[in-house]
């Protein structure tokens, strides 16, 4: 099959918000992140395919922008992607993401595509993929701190894989807490408020830490970490913005991160030695290392997002819209009949712009 959905010729294929919106309600979140799961292992397991680098970051006094780029040697996928916490005082979105993903023969776009919502999809889906190799057996709660923008897609991934039935909420930011509460009302979960960040761990067997503010900080104390506990720290992921007390990583049996050049650079373990121990997810999925040998075992997974679980979701929105439609079509590459007259776009537009569209239709069909 093409790895195009439509021929380079006709334009490129996008994804606007809405068009996302409408196409994960109608397939349905927890389906999403289930078959992103898997489309992720999958990935994970050829993950020396992968030509990888840790993604550009322009750091400025409220934020980051940054670049994901990644190949499989087929295709390339990049990611546009911001980390403005202020923003919310501003009305506007703490991340704005978008992706393209293109192929590497031609390298012609296959799809452009808005990724804010898309991102929540796979890291929600990447979690839960850790969750499923890492976790305890047989887990019923789960500790959420920090309920922003993708508190509910955690929510909903640690269900749909882990098959959770309690969440607890903890924000220091109580309406957002019970933003996400209300959002889950109708999930199947049992969804607890709660009013101090000990009173959400208690009992849960999964703690994940997703918060925004970019600062050193201790969102989780040692003190309150039992035995046996997989901790899911996703927040920490840019210089200078942590949420776990060093002594948990110390203690750890078990510190699992994506790709360790760049978690060295952005994740809790930015604050240690550099050679203190990881380990690559890659090994764990392939057998080579165990993650959990006991059930007292403390595992922490240090998320940051690494650029090849973008090019899985940007595979998978492909296939997915192959199937469903929801996109439309952008005149964005030139297509005169000589590839080798660009001129002629311009000025034959200034003369008589019907005479470029005909000559563009004419292509296009041919």
């Amino acid at each position: 099959m093409s790895k195009f959905i439509v021929s380079p010729k006709e334009g490129v294929p996008f994804v606007s918000v809405q068009a996302m919106a409408k196409m994960i309600h109608d397939y349905g979140v927890e389906q999403c992140i289930t078959d992103l799961v898997d489309a992720l292992e999958q990935d994970y397991l050829r993950w020396d395919q992968f030509e990888k680098s840790s993604r550009f970051a322009s750091h400025s006094k409220n934020g980051v922008i940054e670049l994901m780029p990644v190949s499989d040697g087929e295709m390339f996928a990049c990611k546009y992607v911001n980390g403005h916490p202020i923003n919310t005082k501003r009305n506007l979105q703490t991340v704005a993401a978008m992706g393209i993903l293109s192929d590497v023969e031609t390298g012609y776009p296959i799809l452009l595509t808005e990724m804010c919502i898309l991102t929540a999809l796979r890291t929600a889906a990447t979690s839960a993929m850790l969750a499923k190799h890492c976790a305890p057996k047989d887990v019923t709660k789960l500790a959420l701190i920090g309920n922003g923008a993708q508190s509910e897609f955690q929510a909903l991934g640690m269900k749909a894989i882990m098959g959770i039935s309690e969440v607890r909420l903890y924000d220091v930011d109580p309406a957002a807490s019970q933003k996400t509460a209300d959002n889950l009302s109708d999930s199947g979960l049992k969804v607890i408020v709660c009013r101090t960040l000990e009173e959400a761990v208690l009992g849960a067997e999964i703690i994940t830490t997703c918060t925004a503010d970019k600062t050193n900080a201790t969102i989780l104390r040692d003190d309150i970490i039992t035995k046996g506990v997989y901790i899911n720290a996703i927040g920490g992921d840019c210089p200078g913005k942590t949420e776990l007390d060093s002594n948990i990583l110390m203690r750890a049996d078990h510190v699992i991160v994506e790709f360790e050049p760049q978690t060295r650079i952005e994740g809790e373990i930015q604050n240690l030695s550099s050679d203190f121990p990881v380990t690559e997810f890659h090994r764990i999925l392939k057998g080579e290392v165990q993650a959990r040998t006991s059930a007292d075992d403390l595992i922490v997974f240090d998320g940051v997002g690494f650029a090849s679980e973008d090019f899985t979701a940007l595979v998978f929105l492909r296939d997915l819209i192959r199937e469903q439609g929801g996109y439309e079509i952008l005149d964005l590459i030139p297509q005169q009949a000589d590839p080798k007259n660009l001129y002629s776009v311009v000025k034959g537009h200034s003369k008589d712009h019907s005479l470029v569209t005909n000559e563009a239709e004419s292509v296009a069909m041919s």
